[in-house]
């Protein structure tokens, strides 16, 4: 039980709500958490005030030693926390491992830049100018389930490397990995309430955290319907805010590419998390002059990606986080809808939902939504100028991919295409060393790489008038 429960209870309020975690290969229960309620969220808040204060005092290599111990701490930790992720996300447990090994990773990159976290000189007349860069105070993450865990240390890492605390609101789906990580965090000898996890519905917890008046930022991924109420809150306060929301990803392959590897890297880049993923490539876009021979070899490599058990080694997706995700996807796809390639998924019990290619129109709700499962459409198109045009036809710009042999092609294309995040000949665009985030409706800011824990800081400049001082 959460403290902030206890205390409902002695003063006499109603005790929080419960969650229930299910397993989205099996749609069993696995746990129960309790959910902190706007009374819970505002004691919190007192707590890592105190913590950030004593936090912010200590010197940076301090700060750093103890970041590092916690990455260690991860380290000892990695196969408990995948398998965790397993059971409340449905990861395959090969991408589970490396997505624990992304939060050890990020926290060592996180303190390595503690003490790299300087101000500057400038020259100005009469006197001294001086910047510091001072830490915001106590930062709010709010997670989604798609990636709790690397998501979550995100915001978390460097927040707490630039000298603020932290209050992590995993989805209600996917609380686990995170009450776990801030055990780990304790363990490694982190300041008690600099890290706290504080489960509970969105509209609740969510909603308190964003509303504090003592909350100095809100990190926040998810839908861009939510991220709008997010920001407009933290609008009200004048409260800056890092968004990372949805996507809908091209994938442009030009027939001077390597359409063989072009096909065979296409699954992964829409089918990876089951198509959960705000960068999925989920709109490829194929120059018409092979357009047929990319479908003749998307086919098999589609239908020999390996769907099944979360907890085998071997299966590169599993099922949908619920029920509900499940309904969702499967509107956009009627059963009696034409699919270029529609794949297996096990029967029974579970999330399930089969790969699914669709040939679509560019102003389908298929080509245009964010469907957030493992559904893409194909869309042929004449020459470059085209390309473009279609990359650039819906309201997001996240991520995407370019495939052409052709350097200067690839330049211009990724110049032109409105998105954060590029890749050309591959799919890979989320490194914690290189800054990620998007254009438009995909969000605001930018999270990870060398910049990550300015963003977590002001900026106060300071004037000495030499003249005068003695």
């Amino acid at each position: 039980m959460q403290p902030n429960d206890q205390d409902d209870r002695r003063a006499g309020r109603p005790a929080a709500a419960e969650h229930h975690v299910l397993d989205p290969a099996t749609g069993e229960r696995v746990a129960t958490v309790p959910a902190t309620t706007e009374t819970g969220i505002d004691q919190a808040v007192r707590r890592a005030r105190a913590a950030q204060c004593r936090w912010a005092a200590l010197a940076p290599a301090d700060r750093a030693r103890l970041l590092r111990r916690f990455a260690a701490v991860v380290d000892q930790h990695l196969e408990e926390l995948a398998l965790l992720e397993v059971r409340e996300a449905g990861h395959p447990v090969g991408n589970a491992r490396w997505e624990a090994g992304n939060v050890r990773d990020l926290l060592d990159y996180a303190a390595g830049g503690v003490e790299r976290l300087t101000g500057s000189q400038i020259p100005v007349d009469g006197g001294v100018n001086v910047t510091f860069a001072e830490p915001l105070g106590v930062v709010a993450v709010i997670a989604p389930w798609n990636f709790p865990m690397p998501v979550a240390a995100w915001g978390t890492a460097p927040a707490l490397a630039a000298g603020n605390a932290v209050l992590l609101k995993p989805a209600e789906a996917t609380p686990l990995t995170a009450l776990r990580l801030a055990e780990l965090a304790l363990e490694a000898g982190l300041p008690e309430h600099l890290f706290q996890v504080v489960p509970g519905a969105g509209e609740v917890a969510g909603a308190a955290l964003v509303r504090h008046r003592d909350v100095a930022k809100v990190v926040f991924t998810g839908s861009t319907e939510v991220g709008r109420s997010v920001m407009a809150a933290c609008a009200a306060q004048v409260k800056p805010v890092t968004l990372e929301l949805g996507g809908k990803s091209p994938n442009i392959v030009f027939a001077d590419a390597d359409v063989e590897r072009a096909a065979s890297a296409a699954p992964g880049s829409f089918l990876d998390n089951t198509g959960q993923d705000c960068c999925a490539r989920s709109r490829i876009l194929v120059q018409r002059s092979v357009h047929d021979r990319f479908l003749e070899l998307l086919e098999p490599a589609v239908k020999g990606f390996t769907v099944g058990d979360p907890a085998d080694p071997a299966t590169q997706m599993g099922p949908l986080i619920s029920a509900a995700q499940r309904d969702r996807v499967a509107s956009y796809v009627p059963r009696d809808a034409p699919a270029l390639i529609r794949g297996e998924a096990p029967e029974g019990p579970g999330f399930w939902y089969p790969a699914t290619v669709l040939e679509a129109g560019e102003t389908d709700r298929t080509a245009t939504e964010e469907i957030f499962g493992p559904v893409a459409v194909v869309l042929p198109f004449d020459d470059e100028a085209d390309a473009i045009r279609l990359a650039n036809a819906t309201p997001y710009g996240l991520s995407g991919s370019v495939w052409t042999r052709d350097l200067g092609r690839a330049l211009r294309v990724s110049r032109g295409v409105a998105a954060g995040n590029l890749s050309v000949n591959s799919h890979s665009s989320v490194r914690y060393s290189t800054p990620f985030g998007g254009y438009r409706l995909s969000g605001l800011g930018r999270e990870l790489g060398p910049g990550a824990l300015e963003a977590f800081t002001e900026t106060k400049n300071v004037f000495l008038n030499t003249e005068e001082l003695t």
